[in-house]
This record gives structure tokens, C-alpha cells and sequence, in this order.
């Protein structure tokens, strides 16, 4: 059924706008009874389904349903198939569909600069052609079942020690050839329902806050249509 988001946003109150952007709980999103808009559950992960059914947790402590838990990014990437990875999106798709989950956070894109990266087991490659492709895919996959992606970490995540709080450092053209082009193929090759902007800042600058890499870049420069979230 087709719905007009615009007129929707339009009649929501500015509490239900904010309760949007706080959450309901640690995997939900709030409804808005009035104007039909549900529940919305998300949840990781980039190589399997991780719902937690009780008490949700960043950290992963408290028990998951059970799910086939397939290869991480790092070795996914490896295989070179695009069809591959397009196939383990539709299955996992598939799970989300039946567990009632609408947005897998996933995949992760940024670049392995450091072998010392806490999250190179879930990033592609070091390559962001090989990273793109490979990407793209696996949202056309997850997204065939109507299911949502939520692609990461937008943008220049390449450390985990401070990283809510450290700047990457990078002129433009850097930017540009090396730590965007992974989300940029998934934009014009997939276009992901969601993007989740990074914790770190991008020299100085928030990427949760920043004009130019959410407004200029991601949507006027490619085109982005869907809507950005934060990291938790």
C-alpha cells in the first residue's frame, strides 16, 4: 500500500517527532498509533540475525534466538561473488521476515586501515571497490524480502579505542577515493533503506551533526533517499 511519508511527518506532533529520534526501548522503535505507524524492530547483525527476544544489550551478554550465523564480512568479502552475497542477504532477509524484525544494522563498509581495528571482522576490505560490490549486493539481497539495511559506520570508522569521542583526520580527495566509496556503490548500486552515521567526529565535526557529509555529500552529491540514524 502506497502512503504519503511527507503528509504523515507533516501530522505528527513535535513529541512524536522527538520520541522518534529517542527510541521506545533498546531495539524499537516508537508507533504512532493514530497515523498507523508501528513498532519498528531493528537488529544486528552483518552475518546473522542477533534478536534478543528478553532483555537487549549492546555487548551481546544476554541470550539471542537461535540463527544460522554465517561467515563474517571479513571472509564473506573473500569470496569475490557477488550472487553469493546476494543469497545470503535474501536468507537472511528471510529470518528477519519471520522474527519480525524490519532493519538489519548492516553491513559494515568502512576501510581495514589497521590491522589492530577491533571491528575488521565485520568490515569487507581494505579495497573499496571489492568493499562496495560486495555490499551492494548483500543490501539487494536482505532488501528483496522487504526488509530493511541500515548501512556502517558513516563515515571514517576505522578505530574502536575512542571511538565516540576521537577526529579522523582526512583532506577531502582522501575521503573521497578511499574511506567513501564503499557507501557510495551501495547508494547507486542498492540504495539502503537506512544509514547509520558514525560515532567519531570527521575533522572536528560530529559525523552525527555534520552538513556536509550527511546533507551535501550523502544526499545531493549520490542521491540518498532514506533516512540517517545514529549509532546506539
Amino acid at each position: 500500500m502506497e502512503r504519503d511519508l511527507k503528509k504523515i511527518v507533516s501530522q505528527m506532533t513535535l513529541e512524536e517527532k522527538a520520541g522518534m529520534c529517542s527510541g521506545l526501548d533498546f531495539w524499537h522503535l516508537k508507533s504512532v498509533e493514530r497515523l498507523g505507524i508501528p513498532e519498528v524492530m531493528v537488529s544486528d547483525g552483518p552475518h546473522g540475525l542477533r534478536k534478543q527476544d528478553d532483555k537487549g544489550d549492546h555487548l551481546g551478554m544476554n541470550d539471542s534466538i537461535k540463527a544460522v550465523c554465517f561467515p563474517p564480512a571479513a571472509l564473506s568479502a573473500c569470496s569475490f561473488d557477488r550472487k553469493l552475497m546476494e543469497s545470503m542477504g535474501e536468507t537472511i532477509g528471510k529470518e528477519a521476515q519471520a522474527n519480525d524484525v524490519s532493519v538489519i544494522l548492516g553491513p559494515a563498509v568502512n576501510i581495514k586501515r589497521s590491522p589492530l581495528c577491533g571491528r575488521n571482522f565485520e568490515y569487507y576490505s581494505e579495497d573499496p571497490y571489492l568493499a562496495g560490490e560486495i555490499a551492494a549486493a548483500f543490501i539487494n539481497g536482505v532488501q528483496s524480502q522487504h526488509v530493511g539495511t541500515s548501512i556502517k559506520h558513516f563515515a571514517a570508522n576505522n578505530q574502536e579505542y575512542h571511538r565516540m569521542s576521537n577526529s579522523s583526520e582526512a583532506d577531502e580527495r582522501t575521503l573521497r577515493e578511499i574511506y567513501f566509496p564503499a557507501f557510495e556503490t551501495a547508494v547507486k548500486k542498492a540504495q539502503p533503506y537506512t544509514f547509520m552515521c558514525s560515532y567519531n567526529q570527521i575533522n572536528g565535526t560530529f559525523a552525527s551533526e555534520n552538513k556536509w557529509l550527511l546533507t551535501d555529500v550523502l544526499r545531493n552529491d549520490w542521491g540518498f533517499e532514506g533516512y540517517v540514524m545514529s549509532d546506539w
